[in-house]
């Protein structure tokens, strides 16, 4: 399976160059059974890179563009009154599909937004009362621009958790952007990206997470960190229960792409990075401050203590 992995790290790499940690990360979320939250500015690959993902998984890709006059009906699906048989009849939503790429989604109203919110935490959507369950492996990689907030409409915390990491791209080296351009130049598209791996090989990937173990010991500590965003001053909202099923479950694949059956403090320390700053919520006085959570969360943890098994 290693092997198979590696495949999967070059060919991306080949179409989304440079940026081996992000790829590294956004696979670990999925592994994890989680969604993704792509927040940076225009250009810097965000469609490139949830469209080859799919693709090199071998899974379906949809794509939503989110505008302020998207319906839930476009997400979800919707009854369509069928003239000839009298009948209403379900027709499939946008998010009927493996990887789906939420484009812009604060540019949608909240009532928009809010209907990837079943979706994303029972993997179903339901049309006028019948439930529709979603294909399996399901994900949601999200884009927002973090520039313009002009006729945008903030994600809500309810919706910001269900986000399992929020990462940012950022600009490429100086090397891999006149590598990108050069294969450009020469002709070198996306749609020549294969599947690495196959379904089965998904399954036995999500399998191996699911058994890597996590210790009393780790578990506390992840509780530890967890609880102690509660109470630091610094925040007026600290991370959910949910965030603690997050960390756990990404700590977990991000032991297994290191190669072990087991998680460890540097896992978790890694992990909590990506996990829980978009759930934190700043005091007044942090913000006129001009605090960050990441910061913050930065300089929390050291100060949470290791247990040993």
């Amino acid at each position: 399976m290693k092997e198979k992995l590696d495949a999967f790290r070059k060919q991306m790499n080949t179409y989304f160059a440079g940026k081996a940690d992000i790829v590294e990360d956004v696979l670990c979320c999925f592994l994890a059974g989680g969604h993704v939250l792509l927040e940076d500015v225009p250009g810097v690959g965000k469609t490139t890179l949830a469209s080859c993902f799919s693709r090199s998984l071998g899974l379906s890709f949809g794509r939503i563009q989110f505008t302020p006059d998207t319906m839930p009906g476009d997400v979800t699906g919707l009854s369509v009154y069928n003239m000839k048989s009298g009948e209403f009849e379900h027709r499939e939503g946008a998010v009927m599909k493996n990887i789906i790429l939420a484009d812009e989604l604060n540019r949608t109203s909240p009532k928009t937004q809010s209907a990837l919110l079943e979706a994303m935490a029972e993997a179903q959507v339901t049309v006028d009362g019948t439930i529709y369950p979603l294909p399996q492996p399901f994900m949601v990689i999200a884009t927002q621009n973090p520039v313009s907030f002009t006729g945008t409409y903030p994600l809500p915390e309810a919706q910001l958790d269900r986000f399992m990491m929020r990462l940012s791209i950022g600009y490429p080296s100086e090397e891999e952007e006149q590598r990108m351009v050069r294969d450009h130049m020469e002709g070198h598209s996306l749609k020549e990206a294969r599947a690495v791996l196959k379904p089965e090989d998904l399954k036995q990937l999500k399998k191996s997470v699911e058994e890597v173990h996590v210790g009393d010991a780790m578990l506390g500590y992840m509780q530890q960190i967890v609880a102690a965003t509660r109470k630091d001053s610094a925040f007026a909202l600290g991370a959910s229960p949910r965030a603690l099923l997050h960390l756990m479950q990404a700590s977990r694949a991000r032991a297994f792409l290191n190669e072990r059956d087991y998680v460890k403090p540097d896992d978790v320390k890694q992990t909590a990075q990506l996990v829980l700053p978009h759930r934190l919520v700043l005091t007044t006085e942090m913000r006129l401050q001009k605090k960050d959570a990441s910061s913050l969360l930065k300089a929390l943890i050291p100060g949470v203590h290791i247990p040993t098994e």
